[in-house]
């Protein structure tokens, strides 16, 4: 039997799993990085994007809007800016919740506001793309 890795991803409103597991694939600003037992210490941020947990033949995804990866010992923890479960997402209201943030683009003058609404909207879409190739 394989060695397992111990696994740790936090949002700020949550723990939203602590096991483990096989390996994670985590989506890094430099690009996917695949991390399994003894892996060597990293540190890097992440991109918008789906970490793919694996355990015991099974898959699981999280899509997270950025945040950083810590490997060490201990095993892998993942700080993100914000995750939801990929079972969790519902392609309808993401399709909603773009419409909603083109409009505020449009119709923002200030330019910090229209700045964040673009750079949100930016992020609704990639989690959008991510959930609909699954």
């Amino acid at each position: 039997m394989a060695d397992k890795l111990k696994f740790d991803l936090v949002s700020p409103e949550r723990l939203l799993f602590s096991e483990q597991v096989d390996m994670v694939t985590v989506p890094g600003t430099e690009g996917e990085m695949g991390v399994l037992a003894h892996h060597a210490p990293v540190m890097t941020t992440l991109r918008p994007g789906i970490i793919r947990i694996e355990s015991d033949g099974k898959e699981t995804g999280v899509f997270v809007w950025g945040g950083f990866a810590e490997v060490n010992a201990s095993g892998l923890t993942v700080l993100a800016e914000e995750a939801m479960p990929m079972d969790e997402i519902n392609l309808d209201d993401l399709g909603q919740r773009i419409k909603n943030l083109e409009e505020d683009v449009a119709d923002f003058e200030d330019a910090d506001r229209k700045e964040d609404a673009a750079d949100r909207l930016w992020h609704v879409r990639q989690m959008f793309e991510a959930a609909r190739r699954g």
